[in-house]
This record gives C-alpha cells, sequence and structure tokens, in this order.
C-alpha cells in the first residue's frame, strides 16, 4: 500500500511540473493563471497525499488552509485582471 501511495505522490508531482511549465511558457495572461490556479489545487492534493501517506491527519487541516487560500487568491488575481486587462 505505502508503494502505491508513494507512486501516487510522484505522478502528483510530475503533474504539478507540467502545471509549472503551462504557467510560465502559456501565450496569454489568462492561461498563465489558469496554470498558476491548476498548480495550487494539484498542492492541496500532494499535502492530502504525503500526510496519508505518513499518517499525519492533520496535514489535512493545512490542505483546507491552502485550498482557502487558493481560492482567495485567485479571486482576487481575476478581479484585479478584470479592471487591467493587457491589450495583446
Amino acid at each position: 500500500m505505502t508503494a502505491i501511495l508513494a507512486a501516487v505522490c510522484i505522478a502528483i508531482l510530475v503533474v504539478m511540473s507540467l502545471a509549472l511549465c503551462r504557467a510560465f511558457k502559456a501565450p496569454t495572461v489568462y492561461d498563465r493563471i489558469l496554470g498558476v490556479n491548476m498548480f495550487g489545487t494539484k498542492t492541496v492534493l500532494f499535502i492530502a497525499a504525503v500526510g496519508f501517506l505518513m499518517g499525519r491527519p492533520e496535514f489535512l487541516d493545512i490542505a483546507i488552509v491552502y485550498a482557502l487560500i487558493n481560492f482567495i487568491g485567485m479571486v482576487a488575481v481575476l478581479r484585479f485582471f478584470e479592471y487591467t486587462t493587457p491589450t495583446e
């Protein structure tokens, strides 16, 4: 069971690196924001999986707080770009 969870954590890390590639190499600002949001979501999943793997249920609380911060941050960034949209 531990080997499967370790493989899941590695797979999540691979997906997180792909999300960072999208965030850095995206053609528009909104695609970059989507990449950062996807990275944040996968980070929450990674924290929860590592907490389960290590037998630390308090990691779920950390993951929930991180998810709330990620959501509020994305809303704030999108509100900012709603009023300052760069012309392309």
